[in-house]
């Protein structure tokens, strides 16, 4: 359990801190995307409103008038007087019936002349009025029913966003190893006080189950003296010794339990035939279901073998058919299903009810829960039979759960590892 319980610490610390990195990274990497595009735009609009030129301003570009995106403005810089030598562009001008009248290279030495051509033909079809093609940031800007489209070389900008893209990944995955070593190291100190109140609680419930049961010993021996003497008929001394029975039955429930709890509890692993020992165990609970007139159908594969504990598994069949015998019902039915897997064993034991809270279904496997409170005097159980189950279950390597297709019946599974 506590191993369980450091797991599920360690998964969700470092999913935690996961989420928030690919979060920051994500608005941090958005952010220099768009400055970016905003960059270029901006130099594009310039050549937009001058021609397809650089303006010749003594002093440079003047201040560009603050927009209402105020982040964006603080995050972009002011166009700088050298941006007409730093800027590589090329402009072509199309008719309108899409032909090319006239490219300008002369601004940039990577793209010839038919290159240009190529790239504003394929846009002219396009209804795209901006965007990138290539590493080239372009515009269409119509000029007396000409198009002219302006593109902008991009490359450098292009080229520092991946790198810091590509930086900042890197770096968010140094950052999660080094959380992940980080929770593993720290979780057993964390873990610890658990682990010391959880073993302290069972080591309490060991302890304690030993010393109830000399004194529940010597209730049984003095009720059976006082029966010799007061005669079996004395309904006072019947109920002693039914409680008394009760209670031990209870104590050795508890302390079975609180072993099978252990990180590794002691069984005897061998190898056994399954098959034979399910059919076993349920002979025993056919005349029980014939005495209360309900139908018990046992399907069993056969040759089935499992390496585990003959005892422990004896034991969880007998509880799952025992607690469908008892919240059947009545004239219900009860079924018995195994058979394998893959490499597991399933084990299916399915009655019907009158009622179903499928909401609680989760909680059927919990200690001392009660599914039908109304009916506890008449079952005698404790509630603590499916926490036993669960526990020889998961001591398998396997798992136990419980469902309902229609809120009239149950069907509890439980899929042992071979």
């Amino acid at each position: 359990m506590i191993k369980k319980l450091r797991h599920k610490y360690i998964a969700i610390s470092v999913l935690s801190v996961f989420l928030v990195l690919v979060v920051i990274m994500s608005a941090i990497n958005i952010l220099n995307y768009s400055r970016v595009v905003r960059d270029s735009d901006a130099v594009l609009n310039v050549l937009a409103e001058n021609n397809g030129q650089f303006p010749k301003r003594e002093g440079g570009f003047k201040h560009r008038e603050r927009s209402r995106d105020w982040l964006f403005d603080e995050l972009s810089p002011e166009l700088s007087p050298e941006l007409a030598y730093e800027s590589r562009y090329f402009t072509v001008r199309l008719s309108c019936e899409g032909n090319v009248t006239s490219v300008d290279t002369g601004r940039i030495a990577a793209v010839d002349t038919d290159t240009a051509m190529e790239y504003a033909e394929e846009l002219w079809e396009s209804s795209r009025t901006s965007g990138f093609v290539s590493n080239y940031r372009f515009i269409k800007k119509d000029d007396g029913g000409d198009t002219v489209i302006l593109f902008l070389d991009c490359r450098n900008r292009i080229s520092s966003f991946r790198s810091f893209l590509l930086y900042s990944i890197f770096v968010s995955l140094g950052g999660m190893v080094a959380v992940a070593g980080l929770v593993l190291l720290l979780s057993k100190m964390v873990m610890k006080p658990v682990q010391e109140s959880y073993e302290k609680q069972k080591s309490f419930i060991t302890d304690a189950g030993h010393e109830i049961k000399t004194p529940l010993t010597i209730i049984d021996a003095d009720a059976t003296i006082l029966e010799m003497e007061c005669g079996e008929d004395n309904e006072w001394i019947r109920d002693i010794r039914a409680q008394v029975g009760r209670l031990t039955a209870l104590t050795k429930d508890l302390i079975y339990l609180s072993r099978m709890e252990e990180e590794k509890p002691q069984m005897q692993y061998i190898d056994f035939p399954l098959s034979d020992v399910i059919t076993e165990t349920a002979q025993s609970f056919q005349s029980l279901a014939k005495v209360q007139e309900k139908t018990f159908n046992v399907e069993v594969e056969p040759m089935l073998n499992l390496c585990g504990d003959e005892k422990a598994i004896t034991q969880l069949i007998s509880i799952l058919l025992d607690n469908a015998l008892k919240y059947s019902d009545e004239h219900g039915t009860i079924s018995l299903k195994t058979y394998s897997k893959g490499r597991s064993v399933c084990i299916e034991v399915f009655n019907t009810a009158e009622k179903v809270d499928t909401s609680e279904l989760g909680r059927l496997f919990d200690r001392f829960y009660r599914a039908d409170k109304s009916r506890n005097s008449q079952t005698g159980g404790y509630g603590i039979g499916l926490s036993i189950a669960k526990a020889v279950a998961e001591a398998h390597k396997g798992r136990i759960s419980a469902t309902s297709a229609d809120g009239k019946s149950l069907t509890i599974t439980a899929v042992l590892g071979r």
